[in-house]
């Protein structure tokens, strides 16, 4: 099986939660494999910096300010992209957030920040990026990044309603694959579901960070297999990609 990233070239990428971690990084290497890539994020100085570090690479970097939370902020990003940049290609959902607190007496409304980023706004970006591929006749790619939590509820108090989260996005790529496949449309739907990230998520939402030396990813690593995912025939569909570091229980 050939796998060549040639097919995206000079084609229009978005992904969200762009600004550190793994967004960050699948921003990078696709722009160095020449696409032309929007980073959505609320930090977007810090996509605007990073874009700076790479105008000598093949392909280019962008940002627009959106906070995954408003769906109609978005929906305008979308809007604005397709009007500024053209039609979309790849959409990367990567934006997600995570919250200390608990189910049976825990923060409502921290329980609604997390399901709004993780599958609300997810479930946005999708809608107008399938949008954007049906309209310009594009055999597209959507990749959710997932987490091993999306298939194992793992031990651990602080978690609350992100294991839920993530459960309903490994059930949104299939039900969206079946979609897709039921219209005949061939636009590829991936999930893929590392183990842990040195992103620094967990003390970001105050949880819980394994000791030193415990085994983990790096965000390279899932930048690496949303790559793997993208280059693959046009005849062939990763439907789900579970990578965890070395040693891991999850």
């Amino acid at each position: 099986m050939e796998n060549s990233l040639a097919k995206w070239n000079g084609k229009v990428a978005v992904v969200t939660g762009a600004s550190n971690g793994i967004g960050a990084e699948i921003a990078e290497r696709l722009v160095e494999n020449g696409m032309k890539v929007i980073g959505l994020a609320r930090r977007v100085e810090v996509i605007e910096r990073n874009a700076e570090k790479l105008v000598c690479k093949k392909g280019e970097l962008h940002g627009i300010k959106v906070d995954m939370r408003n769906s109609q902020g978005v929906l305008e990003a979308f809007e604005i992209i397709e009007k500024k940049f053209g039609p979309i290609n790849i959409l990367v959902n990567n934006a997600g957030m995570g919250t200390n607190t608990t189910l049976s007496d825990g923060d409502i409304e921290k329980w609604k920040e997390v399901f709004d980023t993780n599958v609300i706004g997810l479930c946005v970006a999708t809608k107008a990026a399938v949008t954007s591929m049906k309209k310009n006749n594009i055999d597209g790619h959507i990749i959710h990044i997932n987490s091993v939590v999306g298939h194992k509820v793992p031990a651990g108090i602080e978690l609350n309603v992100l294991p839920a989260s993530k459960y309903a996005v490994t059930a949104l790529t299939e039900s969206l694959r079946l979609e897709l496949l039921h219209r005949g449309s061939k636009i590829k739907i991936t999930s893929i579901s590392p183990g842990l990230v040195d992103t620094g998520f967990l003390a970001t939402a105050d949880m819980d960070v394994p000791p030193e030396g415990s085994p983990i990813l790096r965000p390279r690593d899932v930048a690496d297999a949303a790559i793997y995912v993208l280059s693959t025939p046009s005849h062939v569909q990763v439907n789900e990609l579970t990578i965890t570091p070395v040693g891991s229980r999850l």
